[in-house]
């Protein structure tokens, strides 16, 4: 039996941008979001990652009963057929899409090539496949790097492809903006209230603190506490340390996406954020502060800095009733402690 959803006809209600938020009309049926099943099969894609393994806790703490994860050595989500047979097995009702390649600056764009192409297949797969077995509520999680380099401050989601982007992430974010494109096409073929939200930046238990791959806290995170512990009297960081970053910890956004897929419904992605931000020179003196560095920070002005400032516009967010609780350096403090606590068996 074929459970693929009938593509819409003409004249058919279809979700728009301009549409109210909360609320999507479909022939005539209302539907706005409501709690989900906690016992219904729910999928995250990437439940190892810094926020599959977050949102894995928020679930099993909320009381969902039946979780489904698989490791990229029990299922790549880069071999279409695999992703279209576990689907067809274990048939989600609900899905969030946390899997992807990620890294910082130096990893980004000394592989172009692999972040665009991994992506872009991670994604299709998953949606494609999602869509074949009629996935109730899925959520596809991007990155704030999908806006222009130089957008407005605060970026607000209508910024999207109204710029350049920052060409040291480009290839990734052009991935990610074509995952927000297929979920909105999904919306006006289909009919399916799927979403997106896009983070800023994000840290905390399960991050990669890999001197190579990581990004830029876990990276200020490791080389200042090994600096702590063996005395070294000096740290050298990229740039100029001016250019501004929001932070946000994982468990805020992984309350923020159950909160997203139990009470928003709109075409439009949805920035995750605190709506505040600080220089990276302001984080690495808290770092240092937080670990106990006491030497001096230098800084490499002839390496990039990356974009000047990225701060989200919220405002959608807070609308649909959601705003973050853990303040930077209580979440910094809990990271450290976790790094620590897990230094034997890092990703390097």
């Amino acid at each position: 039996m074929d459970r693929r959803p009938q593509a819409r006809q003409l004249g058919d209600r279809v979700s728009t941008i301009g549409e109210t938020e909360g609320a999507r009309v479909t022939d005539d049926v209302e539907y706005t979001p409501a709690a989900l099943d906690r016992s219904a099969p729910f999928y995250i894609a990437g439940h190892r990652g810094l926020v599959g393994s977050a949102i894995w806790r928020k679930l099993e703490a909320e009381g969902f009963t039946n979780l489904i994860g698989r490791t990229s050595a029990e299922l790549d989500l880069k071999d279409r057929d695999a992703v279209a047979a576990f689907f067809a097995e274990t048939q989600p009702r609900y899905v969030v899409l946390a899997a992807a390649k990620v890294g910082g600056i130096l990893a980004n764009n000394t592989y172009p090539v692999d972040f665009l192409s991994d992506n872009l297949r991670i994604q299709d797969n998953v949606l494609s496949a999602a869509l074949d077995q009629k996935t109730d509520r899925l959520l596809f999680l991007g990155s704030s790097c999908i806006y222009p380099k130089y957008a407005p401050q605060p970026i607000h989601e209508g910024a999207l492809l109204t710029g350049y982007l920052e060409h040291t992430n480009d290839a990734y974010a052009i991935a990610k903006i074509a995952g927000i494109m297929q979920i909105q096409a999904v919306r006006r073929q289909y009919g399916l209230p799927w979403i997106s939200a896009m983070p800023t930046n994000l840290y905390g238990p399960g991050d990669n603190f890999s001197p190579t791959g990581s990004h830029v806290l876990p990276a200020l995170i490791r080389r200042y506490d090994e600096a702590a512990q063996q005395g070294l009297p000096t740290v050298t960081n990229w740039g100029t340390g001016t250019p501004r970053r929001e932070f946000l910890h994982v468990d805020d956004m992984a309350a923020a996406c159950l909160h997203l897929m139990e009470h928003y419904d709109g075409p439009q992605q949805v920035n995750v954020g605190t709506g505040s931000d600080v220089t990276i020179r302001e984080i690495a003196e808290t770092i240092a502060r937080v670990v106990g560095f006491t030497g001096d920070t230098e800084w490499d002005i002839s390496k990039p800095d990356g974009t000047p400032q990225k701060l989200l516009d919220v405002s959608k967010l807070a609308d649909a009733g959601w705003t973050a609780q853990i303040g930077l350096e209580d979440g910094l403090r809990s990271t450290v402690e976790w790094y620590r606590e897990h230094i034997g068996s890092l990703r390097e």
